[in-house]
Formats: structure tokens, C-alpha cells, sequence
């Protein structure tokens, strides 16, 4: 579908030369004015909106404002003759997607800025509908969170699960390795087929590769009948082996020659089999370390890492926690009929400081520790497992932490950790979105929605 542009300038020479250089690319709404501009976006969907500072009765910057409100807002790009520094930080703190001086207006810049735009948009909207998929399917351990290092795993496990390729996960115990597995294979055109999950280190070698492989009746001690493996169980679908750096070098050699081939044989059999099966591995070690050390093969190890996607662990993404302790509030609450609705500030505070070895894994338990042994609404630090509450004590600058002492709501936790970073910073947004884990684009749309974008 063709995006939607409305050009807003009183000056009709700009509007008409605007819409003849654009109109190849764009479906291009003309207005003089803010209010005919206005009535249009009330009336229409648009995806960009294109306006001069300068306008009659109203200017441009109140226009955005007003653009910015509507249930749909279009991208909105502010043109002026009056370029100065004051009014391009003033145009994106009140909403403004992007600011460009017509003094020096090219065509070229314009529709790359547009195309920009057009495509971070697109890609937020995907995002948004990622997690929702996710979280219908999949619970909430690595859905929910809004920190730059999520956002950039959401928009690969969308890019890569539509492919045939291998894909190698890896992360820290706990980081969701698993449940990412679930979401490219329910997000892949093998949905429909099966997902078979063989946990690597839970077998000894020699069971392991039957259950990879079957076996034939008489192969072993035992084998009293003909057993299918995991990968005729997969056929047409995905196999999701966790903990791939246990397997031992004669099964690296059988994985190796299927991912080559798509072929191999069953234990005591000399029958070959093809399968069409899609690997997602999985681990929490350092292959590449693993390959040095000549306890992994390198030729295996390249052929897995085709397509790599990395989990942060949850210290890294401190800004999330809130958003997880809330989720992981409300079901364990409702699993164990208790009106428990928040935090104290004193449990955030314990939830942020935590280093949290065993990442949204441990979080989750400890949660569902503490909804046990709350008596009243709230949860406070002393429901917290000791580990976790014990780190609320160890004081310290971290710009992370909740300093109020007050009952607050996880809403406040996140507003004050964000008023604490921006002073740390000196006022400097790049660097405090940086440390507490979001993207520059999340914080900016979280200053507005806290009311602090004129800190």
C-alpha cells in the first residue's frame, strides 16, 4: 500500500513543488493551513505528516502536538526557514520525529529522511505485534520488557524465523533461551509441524544418540525394538537442542554430516534417512572458547552459528525488571487467590539492586516466593527471598536504583529511575538511555508520558 502524506505550507509555489517531486512515491494530501490540515487528520489515516513551521493562526510546532495525539499519529517532520538549534531540540521534545531547514531542503534528503522514518515506524509496529504473539503463546519471561537489547532480539527472531537457516542461542542460564526457541518455530512456516526439544546434557552420549537418531530392535544391550529419534520426530519442524556444548566429538561428527546432508542413520542400521528438520541450538557456554580448546569442532561450530541471536542477561537490562516483577506479580497472585497488587519501595529497590545470577529465571521464583509470604497488598522487601533483599543494603551510586523510601507503584519506580539517570548524565539522553538499557526512541517517548522532557 502506497504511504499517505500530507504536506501542510502556505505558500503554494512550496506546496505544489513538494507534491510533484514526492507523488511517485507517495499518495499526497495538500493543506494551507493548520486547521484545513487538522480537519484532514481527524478525518484520514496518514502516515507522514510534512509541515512548515510558519503557518497562519497556528504554527507548525502546535500542529505536531496536536498530530501526535490522535489514536494513529503519523510521523511528523517540521520544516522552517528559521532553522535554528533552539527550535530543533524544541520541535523533538514536543514530538517532532525528525526537523529539516528548507533553506537548504534537497529532494534526495527529504526522502531518505522520509524512507528512514517510514521504516523505524514499520519496524515498531512488528515489534509491538512480536511480543503480543509471544506473549499469547509463549508467557511472559522474555516478552515483556522495552530495553534496547530486547528490541534488538525481537526484531531479529523476526527477521530470522521466516528462513530455513540454523540459528545458535546464546545466553546465560535463565535469559529464555527456550522460550525464544518456541517463538521462531511458532513464527516460521513450520508452525503447523512439530518443535522437539532434547535437552544435550541431560543423557550420556551413548543415550543420546539413540534419542537423536533411534535405533534399530538388537542395535544394544536393550534395544528390544525399533525406536524413531528426534530427528523423525521433527520431520518437517524444528529440534531445539539445548545445551549443545555437551555433546560429545562422535555426535558432533553425526550432526555435522546432517547439517551438510540432511541425512543419517539410524543406530544399527545402515538405512540412510533424509529429514527435513530445522536445528535451533542452544547454550549457556563460550563455544568459540570451546572450539580453542579443541572440545568443539569448529566446522560444527560455523555451521551452527549461521544465524546468531545473543540474550542479555537481566542485569543488563535493569529498566525492564519493573515490567517483569508486575507480570510475574499478577499471575502468581492470581494462581494463589491473593489481592496482591504491587511493590513497596523498598522491594523495588531490593528487585534493582540484585545482580541476579540466574536472570528472569531467578526473578520469576523469587516473586512467586514472596506472593507466598505477603500477608497484605503490597510486597515488600522483607517477602523477598534474603538473597535478593540483602542486595537493597549494599548502597552505592548506581544511577539504577530506587533511592525513595516512601510506598511507591512500579509507574514511580520507573519515572524515578529515569529522573536518576538523566541527572548522572548531566541532562545528556544518549548516555542515560544507555544506562539503564532502552533505546533513545523509548526514553524520549517516556519523558512525555512522565512529564519530564524539560529535565
Amino acid at each position: 500500500m502506497t504511504p499517505t502524506l500530507l504536506i501542510v505550507d502556505d505558500e503554494k509555489t512550496t506546496r505544489e513543488g513538494l507534491r510533484a517531486a514526492l507523488e511517485d512515491r507517495y499518495d499526497v494530501y495538500l493543506a494551507d493551513d493548520a486547521r484545513t490540515a487538522m480537519d484532514l487528520l481527524e478525518r484520514e489515516n496518514f502516515d507522514v505528516l510534512l509541515t512548515d513551521f510558519r503557518l497562519p493562526n497556528e504554527d507548525g510546532m502546535n500542529l505536531i502536538v496536536r498530530a501526535k495525539s490522535l489514536s494513529k499519529p503519523p510521523i511528523c517532520i517540521l520544516m522552517t526557514a528559521y532553522g535554528s538549534e533552539e527550535i530543533a531540540v524544541e520541535a523533538l521534545k514536543r514530538g517532532a520525529d525528525d526537523y529539516i531547514a528548507k533553506g537548504r531542503l534537497q529532494i534526495d534528503e527529504l526522502e531518505v529522511r522520509i524512507a528512514r522514518a517510514l521504516r523505524q515506524q514499520n519496524l515498531e509496529v512488528e515489534n509491538v505485534s512480536l511480543r503480543k504473539q509471544l506473549d499469547s503463546k509463549f508467557g511472559l519471561e522474555h516478552v515483556i520488557g522495552q530495553s534496547e537489547a530486547m528490541e534488538e532480539v525481537f526484531k531479529m527472531v523476526k527477521q530470522v524465523a521466516p528462513a530455513r537457516t540454523s540459528i545458535l542461542l546464546l545466553g546465560e542460564s535463565g535469559t529464555g533461551k527456550e522460550l525464544i526457541a518456541k517463538a521462531i518455530h511458532q513464527l516460521s512456516p513450520r508452525a503447523r509441524q512439530p518443535l522437539v526439544t532434547v535437552n544435550c546434557a541431560a543423557l550420556p552420549p551413548t543415550l543420546l544418540e539413540s534419542e537423536l537418531f533411534g535405533h534399530e530392535k538388537g542395535a544394544f544391550t536393550g534395544a528390544h525394538e525399533r525406536r524413531i529419534g528426534r530427528f523423525e520426530q521433527a520431520q518437517g519442524g524444528t529440534l531445539f537442542l539445548d545445551e549443545i556444548g555437551e555433546i560429545d566429538a562422535m555426535l558432533q561428527v553425526k550432526l555435522l554430516r546432517f547439517l551438510g546432508e540432511r541425512t543419517f542413520e539410524r543406530v544399527g542400521s545402515s538405512k540412510t534417512i533424509t529429514a527435513d528438520v530445522r536445528i535451533i541450538a542452544a547454550t549457556n557456554q563460550d563455544l568459540a572458547e570451546l572450539v580453542k580448546t579443541k572440545q568443539f569442532r569448529e566446522d560444527l561450530y560455523f555451521r551452527l552459528k549461521v544465524f546468531e541471536i545473543v540474550l542479555p542477561p537481566l542485569r543488563q537490562r535493569t529498566s525492564d525488571i519493573p515490567l517483569l516483577a508486575q507480570a510475574f506479580l499478577r499471575e502468581f497472585a492470581k494462581e494463589n487467590k491473593k489481592s496482591i497488587n504491587d511493590f513497596t519501595a523498598d522491594a523495588i529497590d531490593a528487585l534493582l539492586s540484585h545482580h541476579w545470577p540466574g536472570n528472569v529465571r531467578e526473578l520469576r521464583t523469587a516473586i512467586e516466593h514472596a506472593v507466598v509470604l505477603c500477608r497484605g497488598e503490597r510486597i515488600s522487601a522483607r517477602d523477598l527471598p534474603p538473597s535478593v533483599r540483602s542486595a537493597a543494603g549494599d548502597g552505592g551510586s548506581d544511577p539504577q536504583r530506587v533511592l525513595a523510601r516512601n510506598d511507591i507503584t512500579v509507574k514511580e519506580a520507573e519515572k524515578q529511575l529515569l529522573i536518576r539517570a538523566l541527572k548522572e548524565t548531566n541532562g545528556n539522553r544518549t548516555l542515560a538511555a544507555q544506562k539503564i538499557g532502552m533505546s533513545r526512541r523509548t526514553l524520549h517517548r517516556k519523558l512525555h508520558t512522565y512529564n519530564l522532557e524539560n529535565l
